[in-house]
């Protein structure tokens, strides 16, 4: 029942970035469209005209489509920062992990393995299971009298390895998706720019007096998409520092423990 139930967690996980990737791409479109777009906005209640004075939502309507498109890369970065924020927390466990690895490392130079997996069960977590996983290999071979001490030094290590192997995709899952929006949120913004600029010379070069709405409505949508495009991937790219180096935490955790782990281990059967 406990395997089906993590089956079952693992596919909605795999499959919540194929929902909510298109989802906030045609929300992020409505909002465009609806809200931004809401003819109130404008003079004359026209969206081709300027936007009403200090109105940012007819202001950045003028961005045209680029804008949504960077809405839904913002909303994509939010949506994905919290669903890291969430995982990655739940990971670390209840307390700090420093001083977990710590009690780990005491409990088991004391011999007290029996208490250090219970100290596992209290702390839960990515750490909490591989150390536990370790420890539960440690108990069952300091029993066997069969194999020889070399043998059980590789059981444990194998085990603390194949548990590993299990939870960092868990904890590195989706943070490629914001590491891509650091970079395309910042080419679309430019795109945008590069549109934006395109609109406001050609308003210059019609015939005549140049167009003065459209020459507005130009450099307008330049500056909002370049606002845009910066804004998301700057948000983007603290995201990916920021849960990166939460991970480098957990691992390091990991591996202090683990070390910690097996040298007693070895040590214990040497003697």
């Amino acid at each position: 029942m406990a395997q089906k139930s993590g089956s079952l967690g693992e596919s909605l996980k795999s499959t919540f970035a194929a929902i909510v990737i298109p989802l906030e791409l045609v929300i992020a479109y409505l909002i465009y469209e609806y809200v931004l777009g809401n003819p109130a906005n404008f003079e004359g209640n026209d969206p081709n005209n300027h936007p009403l004075e200090g109105n940012w939502l007819g202001i950045i309507y003028k961005g045209r489509i680029v804008v949504a498109i960077l809405i839904a890369l913002l909303m994509i970065t939010l949506t994905f920062g919290i669903e890291r924020l969430i995982t990655i927390s739940s990971a670390t466990g209840r307390g700090s992990i420093k001083k977990f690895v710590a009690r780990i490392r005491s409990l088991v130079s004391a011999g007290n393995i029996s208490q250090a997996i219970q100290e596992c069960d209290r702390q839960k977590g990515s750490v909490a299971n591989v150390v536990k996983a370790g420890l539960l290999k440690y108990d069952e071979l300091s029993r066997n009298t069969e194999l020889e001490p070399e043998k059980k030094v590789l059981l444990v290590q194998k085990d603390i390895e194949e548990t590993t192997q299990l939870e960092m995709p868990m904890l590195e899952k989706n943070l490629v998706i914001i590491a891509t929006i650091a970079s395309v949120a910042t080419l679309m913004g430019l795109l945008g720019t590069v549109t934006g600029m395109i609109a406001a010379f050609t308003a210059i070069a019609t015939s005549g007096a140049p167009d003065a709405v459209a020459l507005a409505n130009g450099i307008s949508e330049a500056l909002i998409n370049t606002a845009l495009g910066i804004g998301t991937s700057a948000l983007a790219i603290i995201f990916y520092n920021f849960f990166t180096s939460k991970i480098d935490a957990l691992t390091y955790g990991i591996d202090e423990a683990s070390y910690s782990i097996i040298q007693n281990f070895t040590a214990r059967n040497k003697a």
